[in-house]
């Protein structure tokens, strides 16, 4: 089994690294081989990898002065030094450039159904030639500068929104960096399973084509929905904004034409999934769960306990939205000033973002209510600390904080995106995102009326215990792979 991440397991913390745990310690009959995509090499592993882990695939996009050092790491420095030789700039026009071609002219196509065979091409070119070498050569500069400026010499695209030198280096800069998993040689595996419809998805596809492997695609929070919130809301040019949505949209089309089945974590990502190509008979929900024997209700320790206390469980990042949180604590303490808020997270995703939120604390004067408490290494304690959870995110699946939460018998307030309602609906309270004055209500009125707030806590728990215990995830999974498996052969 190639299991498929990037920015999570085994390096990063959040939900999908511990869907991802949890799943390869839930089957330990299974062997897992991690192909694991991460932003820069200078990372440490969060988890300690179960035995049926064999082995770890390590990939970082940036940061490797030299690409082979990680993509090639079995592969020995003679035959790395051949493929330098290889690479001459005869082979680069007549073999790479009709492929680099044919893919940024994918990029701009809605019907992605041949393009996964050039994926396969320049996958099988990198196995003989040098990724730096080629992507360096002066006629794939030449080739990008004209493709990506055709289409303002055609008058598709508005004159003022032409790409700057800066804007067209910066795009294949990107390119080089995104597409370093071609670069990478795929073990031989019964399934491929992907985290994620993003370029660490690239792997299924190959397989796919390459060798009649079954690809499974999980679904957590809406890729393409997300890099949509992202780009949207960064300060890139025009160019380099449309630039990145075309990319992420090609890949996003490649994953889900190719998977033989998508398993998104929650219904809400079904809308999505068929928008972008896939094909809904091949699509099937598979429900987080948890271990409602770890996440138990207890009573709150001595250090939270007589005071209103509101938990939250996030990374802090743009995509949990903590800033709304922050301005909802405001509002909250103008009705309940002992109340005390406690953010869990790892800090190390975004430090400028961070430093954002704390200036934000300062400016509101929330410095002795608001705490932004860093990774907790035990996550069942961290619910019981509190009265109630509570979620700013912008974009979710079906978060685990969610469950375990509801399984701690603390109800959540939360913004209703993702599949967070699947999972709430009648057992919390729904506020809609970046709205800190809905979110604020909605905790004020939990942490204030302790009969309602004891009444969904329990009714929360008796929901978990019925549709989302650990048990039936894992075996949910076990049958996929059951039957993807069998249908290999």
């Amino acid at each position: 089994m190639l299991l498929c991440t990037e920015g999570t397991y085994p390096y990063l913390g959040g939900g999908v690294s511990t869907w991802c745990d949890t799943l390869c310690k839930g089957l330990p009959e299974m062997d897992y081989t991690i192909y694991a995509i991460t932003g820069h090499p200078n990372v440490a592993l969060r988890y300690e990898l179960p035995p049926n882990v064999r082995r770890l695939i390590h990939i970082p996009l940036w940061g490797a002065e030299e690409p082979a050092e990680y993509a090639l790491a079995d592969v020995p420095f003679s035959e790395i030094y051949l493929r330098k030789q290889r690479t001459t700039s005869q082979v680069i026009e007549g073999e790479f450039i009709p492929l680099f071609q044919d893919f940024l002219r994918g990029m701009m196509a809605e019907d992605v159904t041949r393009y996964g065979e050039t994926i396969c091409a320049l996958h099988r070119y990198f196995q003989t030639y040098d990724y730096k070498v080629t992507f360096r050569a002066e006629p794939v500069w030449e080739l990008f500068k004209e493709e990506m400026l055709r289409t303002y010499r055609e008058g598709r695209d508005a004159p003022d929104e032409r790409p700057s030198v800066f804007d067209l280096t910066t795009g294949l800069r990107w390119l080089y960096n995104f597409l370093m998993p071609l670069n990478v040689p795929l073990p031989q595996v019964d399934i491929v399973h992907s985290s994620i419809s993003s370029f660490a998805g690239l792997a299924g596809v190959i397989a796919r084509l390459e060798r009649g492997t079954p690809f499974l695609l999980t679904e957590h929070g809406v890729f393409i929905r997300e890099r949509y919130i992202a780009v949207s809301t960064s300060e890139f040019t025009p160019f380099t904004k449309r630039f990145l949505i075309h990319l992420f949209a090609f890949i996003t089309r490649l994953n889900y034409a190719y998977a033989d089945r998508i398993a998104p974590v929650c219904d809400f990502n079904i809308r999505w999934e068929s928008l972008w190509g896939g094909r809904r008979e091949n699509i099937t929900t598979i429900y987080n769960g948890v271990d409602a024997d770890v996440f138990v209700p207890r009573e709150k320790p001595e250090g939270t306990r007589g005071r209103p206390t509101v938990v939250a469980v996030a990374r802090v990042m743009p995509i949990k939205d903590i800033k709304t949180m922050i301005r909802a604590a405001a509002l909250v303490l103008e009705r309940i000033p002992a109340a005390l808020f406690l953010v869990y997270g790892s800090l190390a995703a975004d430090p400028n973002y961070v430093k954002e939120c704390r200036t934000l604390i300062e400016e509101m004067g929330l410095e002795e209510t608001f705490t932004l408490a860093g990774f907790h290494s035990n996550p069942a304690e961290i619910y019981n600390e509190g009265d109630i959870s509570a979620l700013s995110s912008l974009s979710e699946g079906f978060p685990y904080t969610v469950l375990e939460s509801m399984s701690c018998g603390r109800p959540v307030v939360a913004t209703d995106v993702g599949g967070v309602r699947e999972a709430l609906e009648g057992f919390g309270v729904l506020a809609p995102p970046r709205n800190p004055q809905a979110l604020a209500d909605g905790i004020v009125r939990l942490l204030e009326e302790d009969d309602l707030r004891h009444q969904l806590g329990r009714l929360a728990r008796e929901e978990v215990l019925a549709k989302f215990r650990l048990s039936s995830f894992i075996e949910a999974y076990r049958d996929v792979y059951r039957e993807l498996a069998s249908s290999e052969q």
